[in-house]
């Protein structure tokens, strides 16, 4: 089951350009089965999600990215919408205590520039970031991402035995699908996604173009 867990969309994005109508014809266009909603702190309501996916034929589920202290995280199962920066102590709590999944999106978006390449780190260094402590996975994949940081992703995963998943971090149309998470097991819904991610019965595929 091809999922692209990480798009935006408008007006509840405003830094998105894609129209949610148009949304579901680029998703096929690409061959998705399903695709996550993840707003940037802001949820939709089960209501319009099951309007939205009743005109299309494609499975939607919805996350939401929130801003913490130590960056952006997709949250899944927890449905509560947050404002501002929220300390990441008290988001994992509330995760946790629901049964929900956090994962570190663009955990090195521009550490090429002010990281990696001038400081030199390595994978170990990179693992001591205080986000980690507090997720069960990483974005290994995001097509906004450079392949280094992208690649210094896996491998900080890969070295904290955390999960590894792909989203494409869509804003635009063409964005779409480009970064997916292939499910072994179909799910129709939330809580079947997360068992399937916490089990890491999956596979990730980064289509560059």
């Amino acid at each position: 089951m091809r999922i692209d867990l990480h798009i935006h969309t408008r007006p509840r994005s405003p830094c998105s350009a894609i129209d949610p109508a148009d949304l579901l014809k680029e998703a096929r266009r690409a061959a998705l089965d399903a695709l996550c909603l993840t707003e940037h702190q802001n949820r939709w309501g089960d209501r319009e999600i099951k309007e939205l996916a009743g005109n299309g034929g494609i499975h939607i589920f919805q996350g939401n990215e929130i801003t913490t202290n130590q960056g952006d995280i997709l949250v899944f199962g927890y449905h509560e919408d947050l404002r501002g920066v929220v300390p990441i102590q008290d988001l994992h709590k509330a995760v946790k205590d629901v049964g929900g999944v956090m994962i570190a999106a663009h955990p090195f978006r521009g550490f090429l520039l002010f990281g990696i390449t001038q400081l030199r780190m390595d994978v170990y260094q990179a693992s001591q970031r205080a986000i980690f402590q507090y997720v069960n996975g990483l974005e290994i994949f995001n097509c906004k991402l450079t392949d280094a940081e992208n690649q210094m992703a896996s491998q900080v995963a890969e070295h904290l035995g955390l999960l590894g998943v792909a989203g494409s971090d869509a804003h635009r149309l063409e964005e779409v699908g480009r970064c997916v998470t292939i499910l072994e097991r179909e799910v129709s819904s939330e809580p079947e996604l997360i068992a399937e991610l916490r089990a890491g019965r999956f596979t990730t595929e980064f289509r560059k173009s």
